[in-house]
């Protein structure tokens, strides 16, 4: 059985997609780019605050779904540049520093929604 997670604490889908979708004890969470749900727009600020945001919305997806970062198995990080890939990883750390850290790919891709500088999709796990 699956079924549709969807929070207004992260932004809304902006295609033909579910924000997350939970398949029994797994979650499939949806790339989350740096908008800020109240606004909108994709925050300012650089990749720091890019980066933050993404995982301000990845946080509230999981929560809707009564789960937490300790949750997630799996990761795809994919950044406009991997010159941030440093900065990106250092802010990875202070959400992800359980005993078991999730499996995880980084790419550099060409270009990213809303032209944004980092998405972040994820897998959770809750059995």
């Amino acid at each position: 059985m699956k079924k549709e997670i969807c929070t207004k604490n992260a932004p809304d889908a902006i295609g033909p997609y579910s924000q997350a979708v939970r398949a029994g004890d797994f979650l499939y969470v949806s790339g989350q780019v740096p908008i800020d749900p109240k606004t909108g727009a994709v925050v300012e600020g650089g990749i720091q605050a890019q980066a933050h945001q993404v995982f301000k919305n990845l946080k509230a997806i999981l929560e809707e779904a009564g789960m937490s970062f300790d949750n997630v198995v799996k990761t795809t990080v994919l950044l406009a540049d991997m010159g941030d890939f440093a900065t990106v990883n250092e802010i990875y750390a202070q959400y992800f520093n359980g005993a078991i850290l999730p499996a995880r790919a980084a790419f550099q891709v060409a270009a990213l929604p809303k032209a944004a500088m980092v998405e972040i999709e994820l897998v959770a796990y809750q059995g």
